[in-house]
């Protein structure tokens, strides 16, 4: 009896301490919010979350200069200030955050929006006016005439408006990034200094058109690198499709006009321009910079190559006619690659919007061929975790990867497979955030974690925001699809 009434009073504490276990698990469960299981919500939550490191690690003093690398482990920030490019993504996250908080109230729930959304509009204002210390002021004559242009430079200078840009100090795929960023922010702010930007830039970028004549009397078309470069690149071309439809939608039905400078074709040397409607102006250079892009540059395998080279003279040179100096025509002729994700995602993302505004089946096509071979070619299944794709994240890939999977979704409406090409992207975010997630960051293989060495974990800022850019895509994808 005593032994029976001893293991009765044991089991009765073991009760005890397991009910008040119990009661203390769900009193923290009361306290403690619980993980986030929707999709949408969990990925911009992850979104903001490592934005808001990055701004703070990456940046600093009230002029927002951008070191390139940081190291969590150690906590310390490189000396090298990063380019303009590396810059511009610190704006596409925050745009991208604003897109799928504005996503987020539509669908019903304005809670973070109306938390967050005055937030990051600020930190993007922010940006927007560091961004002027990349800016600078040069001549330039191009094949329709000589014009100042004040642009933005490919390195950071000491004063607002005071960068190098002559020659090859500025590249025309930096403005178009930007114009592609300038116009996110005023569709989701409705800030017209964006639209002007956006604008002006572009206007910049269009004078960069290889509009002169070929012995056949076509127009031969195509970007150079930039204004101090003969070669022709997928990254001066494709990026540009998808600005010029968005505006090409903003001005549809309104009166405002541009002027259109082009060489006349009877004579092919006589410099014209026309006033035109905005709307069809910037149709016409989507169309004509996705048809040179697509005849010169895809290739056998259904991807895009990175460039036309082959040019001689390897450097720009300059014509007199009629007394005035023009830049000469661009005849390159090798494609040369290496094929890079980004080339077919602007691709991709071009075709997409292109057969929203003109219903031409042929950008249907195109873009369904191209993403089931882009996947095909640059996604790799169980090289590093079983049921995961690999993606080459070698130089400035991770970012590259980031505009391929922005093609899919962008796509995504028109070819419902995408859906399984985008989900690879979320897995990969989602395994490495479980794994590896450390002081609001994540590392730069997504898939195989953090160097051993902690010294040699600098991780480039643009790949940061590249992640949370890319949650926050994947965000507005789930809510919206």
């Amino acid at each position: 009896m005593k032994l029976k009434k001893s293991m009765i009073i044991v089991m009765g504490s073991l009760l005890c301490f397991f009910v008040s276990a119990c009661d203390k698990a769900k009193n923290d469960d009361e306290t403690t919010p619980p993980e986030e299981t929707n999709l949408a919500t969990r990925s911009l939550t992850r979104a903001m979350e490592i934005t808001d490191n990055a701004l703070e690690a990456y940046f600093t003093g009230s002029g927002m200069t951008m070191a390139r690398y940081y190291n969590p482990y150690s906590e310390t920030r490189s000396n090298e200030i990063g380019s303009v490019w590396m810059y511009t993504s610190a704006i596409e996250a925050v745009t991208a955050i604003l897109r799928a908080l504005e996503a987020e109230k539509e669908q019903g729930d304005a809670t973070r929006y109306d938390a967050h959304f005055n937030r990051y509009e600020q930190e993007l204002m922010k940006l927007y006016d560091g961004a002027d210390y990349y800016l600078g002021t040069f001549t330039l004559t191009s094949y329709t005439g000589t014009n100042e242009w004040t642009v933005y430079g490919v390195n950071r200078g000491n004063s607002k408006g005071g960068a190098q840009v002559e020659g090859i100090e500025n590249v025309y795929d930096d403005q178009m990034w930007l114009i592609r960023e300038f116009l996110e922010a005023y569709k989701v702010t409705g800030n017209e200094l964006f639209l002007e930007k956006a604008e002006y830039l572009t206007a910049y970028v269009l004078d960069g058109w290889d509009c002169t004549i070929d012995e056949n009397g076509n127009e031969v078309g195509g970007i150079s690198w930039g204004p101090g470069y003969v070669t022709k690149h997928a990254c001066s071309n494709g990026p540009m499709i998808s600005p010029l439809v968005w505006l090409h939608e903003l001005y549809k039905g309104k009166t405002d006009e541009i002027a259109h400078r082009y060489i006349d074709e009877t004579d092919r040397r006589t410099r014209k321009s026309v006033q035109v409607k905005k709307s069809d102006y910037y149709l016409l250079f989507a169309k004509k910079i996705y048809e040179w892009q697509k005849n010169y540059l895809l290739r056998g395998d259904g991807v895009y190559d990175d460039m036309m080279g082959g040019c001689t003279p390897g450097s720009p040179q300059l014509e007199q006619i009629g007394g005035v100096s023009y830049r000469r025509g661009i005849t390159c002729r090798d494609r040369v690659g290496p094929a890079i994700t980004y080339n077919s995602g602007t691709m991709l993302s071009g075709a997409a919007d292109l057969y929203r505004v003109t219903g031409d089946d042929r950008y249907l096509v195109d873009g369904t061929a191209l993403a089931n071979a882009s996947f095909s070619y640059f996604a790799k299944k169980g090289v590093n975790v079983a049921d995961h794709y690999t993606f080459d994240i070698s130089g400035f890939r991770n970012w590259f990867n980031g505009v391929l999977m922005r093609g899919y979704v962008d796509f995504y409406p028109l070819h419902k497979d995408t859906d399984s090409y985008i989900d690879a992207f979320q897995k990969n975010l989602d395994y490495a955030y479980e794994h590896f997630f450390y002081k609001g960051f994540l590392p730069t293989n997504l898939l195989v974690g953090w160097n051993r060495d902690r010294g040699k974990n600098n991780t480039e800022g643009m790949f940061t925001f590249a992640f949370a850019a890319e949650y926050a895509v994947l965000s507005r994808y789930e809510q919206t699809k």
